[in-house]
């Protein structure tokens, strides 16, 4: 067989620039993934706040839904014959597992507080950390949000960080697995590399191998979304530390000059936000969350109590349109309408993307005539490993 250039053919410089990729893009990891985060400022956080947030959720929804009758209404398109299994899910993952992942705030929902004050809610809040722990109530990832270094004191945030971790392992005999730590308001990049600094200086000083404290940074500023767009070697920097990209919609939206009505996670402005860090840190193998509803049902009537899922929904069911499969939640209201939408979007589509799967493995166009590409089947793959996740332990 003739060719042009020979045989086999060597290409200078591309074992370097596979490396390269393989370096850089690794892909998405296997690892599982909440569909949420909790956080609770510090001073009231305890042993046994997630059993309570699950507690005055279930309580919500066997009270305000105690039946499958009303779910398409108050929570979106529900198909009929989903309704009962939903709801189903909803009340034993509750009952089970109501947050699966918690962050202990001292930022934002914490304030400020005099030094002593901080530093006696940290170690209270390491107590917690292990008697949690001990009693098997500690969600599967869990961790602080400390304060940010744009408030200029990064010496606060590292000592409260300090306080609790170095108080957990001395409990404990180590850090329990599960462990993110959220690093907010990034208004200069820099900062990310400073803040990887000091864990490395905590992981020394803790005896743990090179690496194993990894953090979330939230984009909350414009400052970020640019440094973003502009930034290649980001990740990279900071030596596979950077674990997840947290949005955060009210400092954003605040930070853009939105009115307070426009102050919503589905906002024109919170798209674009997400689509830069969703470009940014694509293949990276960063993970990705969205925000948060800032409200709380209006009073203890169901038409209230249903007007509260009901926006929340929407604003979850956007978030899952748009690829983004974790969020914020900020009252224990918002674990029923999360977990509703949730297990709707999923459950929705699961059997079509199932036979989509199978048709394109047994080398056939699948029903109704759709000829899936092999990024399509991949995405479709991917779809079902993320809904195996997100419905763990609520089948029947």
């Amino acid at each position: 067989m003739r060719t042009t250039l020979g045989g086999h053919q060597d290409v200078p410089g591309f074992a370097a620039a596979h490396r390269e990729q393989s370096w850089r893009y690794p892909g998405p990891g296997d690892a599982w993934q909440p569909v949420h985060t909790v956080y609770v400022p510090a001073d009231r956080f305890g042993p046994g706040t997630a059993r309570e947030w699950g507690d005055a959720a279930l309580a919500l929804l066997e009270r305000h839904l105690p039946s499958a009758g009303r779910l398409a209404e108050v929570f979106g398109p529900v198909p009929g014959d989903l309704a009962a299994d939903v709801r189903d899910r909803v009340a034993r993952k509750l009952a089970a597992e109501p947050v699966e992942d918690l962050r202990i705030d001292f930022e934002d929902g914490y304030g400020t507080r005099p030094p002593a004050e901080e530093d006696a809610h940290a170690v209270r809040a390491a107590e917690a950390v292990a008697a949690a722990h001990a009693g098997g109530t500690l969600p599967r990832r869990w961790g602080p949000r400390v304060k940010s270094f744009a408030d200029g004191d990064p010496g606060r945030a590292l000592r409260t960080l300090d306080l609790l971790l170095t108080g957990v392992a001395d409990r404990v005999g180590g850090l329990p697995p599960g462990l993110a730590v959220t690093f907010p308001k990034v208004l200069m990049e820099s900062y990310l590399g400073q803040f990887a600094t000091g864990l490395a200086g905590l992981e020394r000083g803790l005896g743990l191998h090179a690496g194993a404290l990894r953090f979330e940074m939230q984009v909350e500023a414009p400052q970020t979304v640019m440094f973003l767009q502009r930034s290649a070697d980001l990740v990279p920097s900071l030596g596979g530390r950077l674990a997840a990209a947290h949005f955060g919609v009210f400092d954003y939206t605040a930070a853009c000059g939105l009115p307070p009505g426009e102050q919503r996670l589905d906002h024109p402005v919170c798209d674009h936000a997400r689509e830069v860090m969703r470009t940014a840190l694509a293949g990276t193998g960063v993970e990705l969350s969205d925000g948060s509803l800032a409200a709380a049902p209006a009073s203890e009537a169901t038409a209230d109590v249903h007007a509260l899922w009901r926006a929340h929904a929407g604003m979850v069911r956007h978030s899952l349109r748009h690829g983004f499969y974790q969020g914020w939640d900020m009252h224990p209201s918002h674990l029923v309408s999360r977990y509703a939408t949730v297990y709707t979007f999923h459950l929705a589509a699961f059997d079509a993307y199932a036979a989509r799967v199978a048709a394109w493995e047994a080398c056939r166009d699948a029903e109704g005539g759709v000829m899936d590409e092999p990024a399509t089947v991949k995405t479709l793959t991917a779809a079902l490993r993320r809904a195996g996740m997100a419905l763990e332990g609520t089948a029947p």
